[in-house]
């Protein structure tokens, strides 16, 4: 399992239906936003976006005392599309990770997508926004928020997930908040850090994909940005997440550290390609870099596809 991605067996049957119903209730406003506002030229940076995000939560950094940490991508996300389409984003990668990778449980998937696609997303951008607001809209400002916001929404993300954990009477409160936040807390400086690059990076060669307006000019070169983009997004499932961090994750290494990790159940089904592994093939590096490569692919066309059937026949001008 990755970072904050739970697996079946640590939630109770109470907990994982409440998180089940809240995800499906937001997403569903956040559809009902995509719909009303969405254009067309925006839909392929939605697949990109969906893209990138699977492609680097494969690449696990080592954070200290044997754990590891990866991106989340919620703050990214919503500063580059806004706080619906990256629910939306985020929700389409955890569905595949969890379909095809049996990464993050079937009974977990709504638990999951509330601590990583509703509540980090939702922390993120309002703390983003709250700083520009108070601060100003400079490069440096954007940037110093980005930053700050992609910290605080994974340590948001880790204390939802602490919750559950307590609500299922897994672990007890006293014991998860700590764990979780404290090791999240330092996560988080890989996902602030990562996050500002990659917003630096656009600022600097598209900045017209971080105008305030909802219809920012993507032309005359939005394939080549896509094509760049999806390039980039497979560079890195295939030749980096080979060679990532192979260290327990935060929410692994806790579970161990608290004595809590057999209580992860067998998943409910064979996913196809199970822990980013080829069945049958004996290098476990090609494996990895060919089931990332799928991964980042299918990525892209599932998110592509669900933004391009939520996108209005005429498009309509955003507030």
């Amino acid at each position: 399992m990755r970072a904050m991605h739970i697996p079946d067996g640590f939630l109770d049957g109470k907990t994982a239906v409440a998180g089940t119903v809240i995800s499906a209730g937001a997403l569903a406003l956040a559809m009902r936003q995509i719909r009303r506002r969405l254009t067309p030229a925006r839909v392929p940076l939605i697949g990109l976006a969906a893209a990138f995000v699977f492609a680097a939560q494969m690449l696990n950094f080592p954070v200290y005392g044997g754990t590891s940490g990866h991106l989340i991508g919620a703050t990214l996300a919503a500063v580059l599309l806004g706080p619906s389409a990256a629910m939306l984003v985020l929700s389409a990668v955890l569905i595949l990770q969890c379909l095809l990778f049996n990464d993050g449980g079937v009974t977990a998937l709504g638990a999951n997508i509330f601590n990583m696609a509703i509540l980090a997303t939702g922390t993120g951008y309002g703390v983003y926004l709250a700083v520009r607001r108070i601060a100003g809209s400079s490069l440096r400002v954007q940037l110093l928020a980005t930053a700050f916001a992609a910290w605080v929404s994974t340590v948001a993300a880790a204390i939802g997930c602490a919750g559950q954990l307590a609500l299922s009477g897994t672990v007890a409160w006293n014991l998860a908040l700590p764990a979780m936040t404290l090791v999240h807390l330092v996560i988080g400086i890989g996902e602030a850090f990562i996050t500002t690059l990659v917003v630096a990076a656009i600022a600097r060669t598209r900045p017209e994909l971080l105008s305030e307006s909802s219809q920012p000019n993507l032309q005359p070169q939005a394939g080549e940005l896509v094509t760049h983009g999806l390039l980039i997004s497979l560079g890195l499932a295939i030749f980096v997440a080979p060679m990532a961090c192979s260290w327990p994750d935060g929410l692994e290494a806790i579970a161990t550290r608290l004595g809590f990790e057999h209580k992860a159940a067998a998943p409910l089904f064979a996913a196809p390609l199970p822990d980013y592994v080829i069945p049958g093939l004996h290098s476990a590096t090609v494996g990895t870099a060919i089931a990332g490569a799928l991964g980042t692919i299918v990525a892209f066309a599932l998110a592509y596809l669900l933004a391009r059937w939520l996108t209005p026949a005429k498009p309509h001008t955003a507030s």
